[in-house]
C-alpha cells in the first residue's frame, strides 16, 4: 500500500514522564491564551504529548482511533502489526459492500501520524522485540481479545515487570470484570446497550446510530484514560492498567435517556418516541419545503408567541387549544399536524434564520454534502486536507475535535505502508545492528 503524505520524521524528545519530571506544573498552568484555534497557535508548534511513545497493537477501529487521538497530539505511536497481512483494516475498501473511495480511507485516516512496525508475535524472537520496545515506551495499547494476552507474553504482569511505569491500556468489548463472552462490534453493542431500541418511530425497526459511532467514542474514552494515567504517573512515577470498553463507552453515550430511566424506572425513557405524539411539539422535527428542520424550544407562552410571529397563520396562532403549555402538551398530535403544514411553506434554511432571529434555537437538518462545505468546520480544523499518494493528490479527512491554543495537534501523515518503519525502529530504538536485523528477516520474524 503506498504511503500517504509522509512528512520528515521529527526528532524524538528526550523528555520523559515520570516521578523525576521537573517544571511540569509551572509549564502547564493555564495563564496563557485559552484553548482555541486562533492566532495564538503561532507562538509554539510543540504538541502536548511529544516525548510519549505508544505501542499500538490494535486492529480495526476502536483501538486504532484511540491511538490516533494520541498521535494527533504529538505522541510517537508505533502501530504493531502482523507481517504480510497487517491490521485487518488494511483490506477494507468498502462499507456495507459499497466501495466508498479510490483510497482506503477506513485504515489510512485512523492510522494517521503513526509509524508501522511489522513483527510476528507468535515467534519468541518477535515477542522479545516487543518486550524490548515496552522497556522504552510509555503506553502499551491492545484490543484483540484479552484472553490471548498471556500466551503472547503481553499480559499486564509480564509487561509491568519489564517497565513499572508503563500505562497498560486495553480497549475491551465489555470490560475486564465478569465473564461476558459476546461479539463486540459497534453495531452489536449498540443493540445490547439500549441505544438501538431507543431510536426510531414506535413499531418501526430499531435504528443503528451510524457506522463506528460507538467505536470512535470508545477510542476517545480510551485516550482520556491514558492521559489521566500519564498524569498520575507524572506525580507518582507509577504505571497502571486501564480499560475503556466499547460497552461502557456506549452506556455513557446513552446517558441523556439512560440516566432518567435509572432514576425513575420509567420505561418511556428507553422506548422509541413518536414524532407526532411528542410531549413538547416545540421541541421536534418538521419537514420544510426542501428539507427537515429541527426546532428546540421550551414549551412556554413566550416561545409560542415567538414562533407564531415567524409565520403567517392567524388561525393557528389563535386556536384556543394551543394557547397554554398544558394545551399544547395535551393536544400535541393535533399541533404537530398543524405545524407540519405551517413549516411546509418555506425552505428549512429560511425557517432556521427566522426562528433564530426570534430567539428560538433551530437548524436545518444537513446532509454530509452540506457539512463538507461548511466553512466553520474547516476554520476550526474539524476537517483537514492531506496529501495521499494512493489517491494521487490531496484528500479531505476528518480533523481534530479538540483545539489547543499553545500546543495544537495536527495531521502530518496518513497510515503508512505495512512495516515501513520496522528496520529503523529496531536500529534506532533497540540498538540492533544490521546483521541481527537481517537474521530476523530471514527467520520471518519481521518482513
Amino acid at each position: 500500500m503506498p504511503s500517504c503524505g509522509r512528512a520528515p520524521p521529527r526528532a524524538r524528545s528526550s523528555f520523559r514522564y515520570g516521578a523525576a519530571r521537573c517544571g511540569a506544573y509551572e509549564s502547564s498552568r493555564m495563564d496563557g491564551p485559552r484553548p482555541g484555534r486562533g492566532d495564538e497557535r503561532q507562538e509554539s508548534m510543540a504538541k502536548p504529548l511529544e516525548g510519549i511513545r505508544v505501542l499500538d497493537a490494535t486492529v480495526w477501529f476502536q483501538g486504532p482511533v484511540c491511538a490516533q487521538y494520541l498521535a494527533d497530539m504529538g505522541a510517537e505511536v508505533i502501530h504493531v502489526e502482523r507481517p504480510v497481512t497487517g491490521d485487518q483494516a488494511r483490506g477494507v475498501r468498502s462499507i456495507a459492500a459499497v466501495p466508498v473511495a479510490d483510497w482506503n480511507q477506513y485504515f489510512l485516516a485512523v492510522n494517521r501520524n503513526k509509524k508501522s512496525l511489522a513483527v510476528d508475535l507468535k515467534k519468541d524472537e518477535g515477542r522479545e522485540l516487543v518486550h524490548g520496545l515496552v522497556k522504552k515506551s510509555d503506553v502499551f495499547l491492545w484490543n484483540q481479545g484479552l484472553e490471548s494476552l498471556p500466551g503472547l507474553g503481553l499480559d499486564y504482569a509480564t509487561l509491568s515487570a519489564l517497565n513499572p511505569g508503563l500505562i497498560y491500556a486495553t480497549n475491551s468489548g465489555y470490560g475486564t470484570a465478569g465473564s461476558v463472552n459476546k461479539p463486540s462490534f459497534d453495531m452489536t453493542v449498540q443493540a445490547l446497550t439500549g441505544i438501538m431500541a431507543r431510536l426510531g418511530e414506535p413499531g418501526e425497526p430499531p435504528i443503528y446510530l451510524g457506522l463506528g459511532a460507538g467505536d470512535a467514542f470508545g477510542g476517545l474514552m480510551g485516550a482520556l484514560g491514558i492521559a489521566l494515567a500519564l498524569y498520575h504517573r507524572d506525580r507518582t512515577g507509577q504505571g497502571q492498567a486501564i480499560d475503556a470498553s466499547l460497552y461502557g463507552a456506549q452506556l455513557f453515550l446513552a446517558a441523556p435517556s439512560l440516566q432518567p430511566y435509572l432514576a425513575t424506572g420509567k420505561e418511556e425513557y428507553g422506548l422509541q418516541q413518536a414524532r407526532a405524539k411528542t410531549r413538547n411539539p416545540l421541541w421536534n422535527r418538521y419537514r420544510a419545503a426542501d428539507a427537515w428542520l429541527s426546532l428546540c424550544a421550551e414549551n412556554t407562552d413566550a416561545s409560542w408567541q415567538a414562533l407564531m410571529g415567524c409565520g403567517d397563520d392567524a388561525a393557528l396562532a389563535e386556536d384556543p387549544q394551543f394557547q397554554s403549555p398544558a394545551g399544547r402538551r395535551e393536544n400535541s398530535e393535533a399541533l404537530v399536524a398543524r405545524l407540519d403544514a405551517f413549516f411546509a411553506g418555506a425552505d428549512a434554511g429560511d425557517w432556521a434564520n427566522r426562528l433564530n432571529a426570534a430567539g428560538l434555537p433551530a437548524a436545518k437538518v444537513d446532509l454530509y454534502r452540506d457539512i463538507a462545505e461548511d466553512e466553520h468546520a474547516w476554520a476550526n480544523g474539524y476537517f483537514s486536507r492531506v496529501d495521499c499518494a494512493e489517491a494521487g493528490g490531496e484528500v479531505a479527512i476528518r480533523g481534530l475535535p479538540v483545539g489547543l491554543g499553545r500546543t495544537p495537534g495536527s495531521v502530518e501523515t496518513l497510515g503508512l505502508e505495512l512495516g515501513q518503519d520496522t528496520e529503523m525502529l529496531l536500529f534506532e530504538v533497540l540498538g540492533l545492528d544490521w546483521d541481527r536485523i537481517g537474521e530476523l528477516k530471514e527467520m520471518g520474524v519481521i518482513p
